[in-house]
């Protein structure tokens, strides 16, 4: 009994140790909580999107679009949880037209990655759920009475290693646009519901500064973390709201914000902290604004027609690109000595790989030679 009574103690150390080695917080202070309606209302909005026959709240929607245009003392905030998952809000301006922003962000011909590179290593849109609504290349602005325009669609998404664990996930999305006229202004809200708990975590590793885009995926189940590499961690749960509106105080400006909801860890357990979700969303906001404000970033159509040649290019070419692309990733890895050189000189084959994220993981690539931003491969299309 003795023997037995140990060995459960020794476990809950452990798996506080894990949590302080994985989960430590990472600002020195907490964040207010949000207190008010928003948080409440920006959950329904949520269910609209988890199920669509609830109906759009335009009193929810309209109390949301309120409070990110108010004026406020901090732009980030610790949300009350819900449904056991851990909540944040963070904000930020970007100095770009809502239609521009929309032009690159929520284009079908634009891969996701290219506006939120340190973030999404892919991101596919897999079926509407409503086959009627189709997705536009172009989004016309919503006249004051107007109804919103509403498309539900599905996107399966892989997202780069994590700022505190390392890991990176794969999961399913049910998601919603709808874009609106609010008080004469127009409003995007972009709306994510995680299906079922995500793949298993892998091990990865972040190449050099984060803001180079270079990140090592190793497809192997586990974390990093020195000692810890047995984890098996999942994402439980994940629900967000984004909120695009043009500023009712600076013309040519974005006020963007996000409330996000997360639930991770292992053994059922949750170990996500506010801080670990703003720091996301602080990675988030920093190449939104880096991207969309670059002077070198080249026109929508250039990114389209880029795309299109690869989405043309036959099998090989396409395959011989995405080669180098992975060999020069493994060489970086090594020479940092995060991998051993039998890695790099071991032969893989991609022929598994989904066309659509192989020619996504190049558009990357193609971006950061566009903007001068370190390329692993100078991409030219």
């Amino acid at each position: 009994m003795m023997r037995h009574h140990f060995l459960r103690l020794s476990g809950y150390i452990v798996l506080w140790l894990l949590s302080i080695a994985m989960c430590r917080p990472v600002v020195a202070s907490s964040p207010p909580v949000l207190s008010g309606p928003a948080s409440s209302a920006a959950l329904q909005v949520v269910e609209f999107c988890a199920d669509p026959k609830v109906g759009f709240d335009g009193n929810a929607a309209a109390t949301v679009a309120d409070y990110v245009l108010s004026l406020k003392q901090t732009r980030v905030y610790e949300l009350p949880k819900a449904k056991d998952c851990t909540g944040a809000y963070h904000e930020f301006d970007v100095k770009v037209t809502l239609p521009r922003f929309i032009e690159y962000s929520y284009n079908p011909q634009i891969p996701p990655a290219v506006t939120r590179p340190s973030s999404l290593r892919y991101s596919t849109w897999t079926s509407p759920r409503d086959l009627s609504h189709k997705f536009p290349n172009s989004w016309e602005p919503v006249a004051p009475s107007a109804a919103p325009v509403v498309i539900h669609a599905m996107q399966r998404e892989c997202d780069t290693p994590d700022l505190n664990s390392g890991v990176y996930h794969e999961y399913d999305l049910k998601r919603t646009l709808v874009l609106f006229n609010h008080k004469g202004r127009q409003v995007l809200f972009s709306i994510s519901k995680q299906i079922d708990k995500s793949n298993v975590g892998k091990k990865g590793f972040i190449l050099g500064d984060d803001t180079e885009w270079a990140y090592y995926y190793s497809g192997e189940p586990g974390t990093p973390k020195t000692g810890l590499g047995w984890v098996k961690s999942y994402i439980y749960d994940y629900f967000s709201v984004g909120v695009y509106a043009e500023s009712d105080t600076t013309p040519g400006v974005v006020r963007a914000a996000v409330f996000q909801w997360l639930s991770a860890g292992w053994i059922g357990t949750n170990f996500v902290k506010t801080a670990h979700i703003l720091r996301g969303l602080e990675r988030f906001a920093r190449d939104c604004k880096l991207v969309l404000e670059s002077p070198r970033l080249p026109a929508s159509n250039q990114i389209v027609s880029a795309y299109q040649r690869l989405s043309t290019m036959p099998a090989p070419e396409l395959m011989k690109r995405y080669s180098a692309l992975q060999q020069a990733v493994r060489s970086k890895a090594a020479k940092m000595g995060k991998v051993k050189q039998a890695d790099v000189d071991e032969q893989v084959s991609y022929a598994n790989i989904p066309r659509e994220q192989i020619m996504e993981e190049l558009m990357l690539e193609y971006l950061k030679t566009s903007i001068d931003n370190a390329p692993l491969v100078k991409e030219q299309f």
